[in-house]
């Protein structure tokens, strides 16, 4: 029977409740225990999918095709759990499974309500993410006293009730700042933080405390005095440099133990030498590049949070220390490529929306002017085949539909747009229906025999993860394919997948999105590759520079 641990959070959020929880699945998993984790998220929308990056940060796409919050993306990098459509339950997604029951009389006439309706199909969503591991790790988003977070809350009440008191743990992550003018560590934001949990019929086991530094003994005592919580469960979440190191440090503090020991569990020593190696690889690199990633959202890191995590781990794979720049590719579009000067590699991401694309397409120019290693992933590999149409293949105005409805040359574009075989665009009407269309999740690539991409997978046959609406147009292929480019991985039904540019130290770009299925202990092919490229490039003369 599966055992559940759920953990929210107070005070404010942001403050790191799903590494908590990805970290705390880590250790769990080292003492040989299967894990599943779920992302309960009590906004209205039925999934982030809509939501824009600036709001929100990253979509993560899991293998079946769902779009989820990105702590999926923690869960996945620190966890060996596969995540999908059953491990984020948004309200708004609840809330239509709900109605949708109500329609088709399965309440059989009953008023729906909050509760037991609402409540009850998040206690049986949540069982059901749990699958059969061992313990399921459940993350509530939001902060205690959200009204948005209430349902979510009462349900997570009534299975501690329903379970027993050993088969479920409550952690409670809250804030205890420091203050510099008085030079105090302030406990009253937890105190009053559990007091508002506790009031809806909730008592932690487990406190987590996120500040600057480790919790003096003094504050400790303090805070598991007022919130009837055992010392030894008071546990510090201090600010560190490396993500990778907050396993061994909840470790070395005794979390997974208190867990383990409430759950009844008789469990042999955790080992994160895994972790250990990361850690040390990362403290003692035997080389360092820049790589410069051209984007939409910089404001925002999180919009690239799992592309970031990528390049790092393939840093970690190659002993190598990667500083990534974040570049505006509206400011490059305005300003030029000069930024990009000294750079060892480029990377160009995705995103939706003709704002900055212009840049980005600079930015690829440069890229393959200068024989400075790119990497394109989903637009930034659709933005390289536009750059091609227009500099190799003489294709002037060549774009995208999505950005030119007029472009004389549209080669990139919705399949229905091309797919009649003139090569000429097809008007979409203004009435069309752009939900739905969109490809998602892993699907099967073909790969060319001897191309660079088979070579940095070490196969010709691979699974990656889609998230895009536009395709390469097919028609176009062979006079790319004429002007230079090569087209080295292609879908089961002949989508475009990836292509390069052979007359190039490494010039790669994906449709799909490898970032999705990196995690730092295994790294990624695809990444390694390209940061040993980029100190290929650094070790290597700086070609002069050419103004894309």
């Amino acid at each position: 029977m599966t055992s559940y641990v759920f953990i929210t959070g107070g005070v404010v959020s942001s403050l790191g409740k799903g590494i908590t929880s990805a970290c705390l699945g880590a250790i769990l998993e080292s003492r040989g225990l299967s894990i599943s984790m779920i992302k309960l998220d009590p906004y209205i929308n039925v999934d982030p999918g809509t939501m824009s990056p600036f709001q929100h940060g990253e979509v993560f796409v899991t293998d079946d095709g769902t779009e989820t919050d990105l702590d999926l993306g923690h869960y996945e990098r620190f966890v060996r759990t596969t995540t999908g459509r059953n491990s984020n339950f948004t309200t708004g997604r609840i809330y239509e499974t709900v109605i949708g029951k109500e329609r088709r009389g399965d309440y059989l006439g009953a008023t729906v309500q909050v509760i037991p309706h609402i409540t009850d199909e998040i206690k049986e969503s949540v069982k059901r993410g749990a699958g059969d591991a061992d313990i399921c790790l459940v993350e509530i988003g939001g902060t205690v006293g959200d009204i948005e977070s209430l349902p979510f809350l009462e349900a997570i009440r009534q299975m501690g009730v329903e379970l027993g008191h050993d088969k479920v743990v409550y952690v409670h992550l809250t804030l205890v700042p420091y203050i510099a003018t008085s030079s105090e560590i302030k406990t009253k934001p937890t105190q009053h933080s559990v007091k508002e949990l506790r009031s809806i019929g909730i008592q932690p086991d487990i406190l987590v405390c996120r500040s600057e530094q480790m919790l003096p003994a003094e504050q400790r005592r303090k805070i598991a005095l007022f919130t009837n919580v055992s010392e030894k469960a008071v546990i510090s979440a201090i600010d560190v440099d490396d993500l990778y190191k907050i396993p061994a440090l909840m470790q070395a503090q005794g979390l997974d133990e208190i867990v383990a020991r409430q759950l009844k569990l008789d469990l042999p020593e955790s080992d994160l030498s895994e972790w250990s190696e990361i850690v040390k690889a990362k403290l003692n690199p035997e080389a360092e590049v820049n790589i410069a990633m051209v984007g939409k959202y910089v404001d925002l890191r999180d919009a690239y949070i799992s592309l970031s995590e990528a390049l790092l781990h393939g840093g970690i794979h190659t002993r190598t220390r990667v500083n990534i720049h974040y570049f505006e590719s509206q400011q490059i579009e305005r300003d030029g490529t000069d930024c990009l000067q000294g750079m060892d590699g480029i990377v160009v991401p995705g995103g939706f929306g003709d704002r900055g694309v212009e840049g980005k397409i600079k930015a690829v120019s440069f890229a393959r002017l200068n024989k400075v290693p790119y990497l394109g992933i989903c637009l930034g590999m659709q933005v390289a085949v536009i750059e091609a149409a227009r500099n190799l293949a003489g294709l002037e105005g060549a774009h995208s539909t999505e950005f030119d409805r007029a472009t004389p040359h549209p080669v990139v574009a919705l399949i229905t747009e091309w797919q009649t075989g003139s090569g000429k665009f097809e008007e979409r009407s203004e009435q069309s229906d752009m939900g739905g269309t969109m490809r998602l999740g892993s699907q099967q690539i073909n790969l060319q025999p001897g191309s660079l991409a088979a070579k940095s997978y070490g196969s010709d046959t691979i699974h990656e993860r889609h998230r895009h609406r536009y395709e390469v147009n097919n028609n176009y292929r062979q006079q790319l394919e004429a002007a230079g480019m090569v087209f080295s991985g292609l879908s089961v039904d002949d989508l475009v997948e990836m292509v390069e540019i052979p007359d190039h130290p490494w010039f790669v770009a994906s449709q799909f999105h490898p970032e999705f299925t990196s995690n730092p202990r295994d790294g990624h092919p695809l990444f390694t590759g390209f940061v040993l490229a980029t100190r290929a490039h650094h070790s290597g003369q700086m070609p002069k520079a050419v103004e894309a």
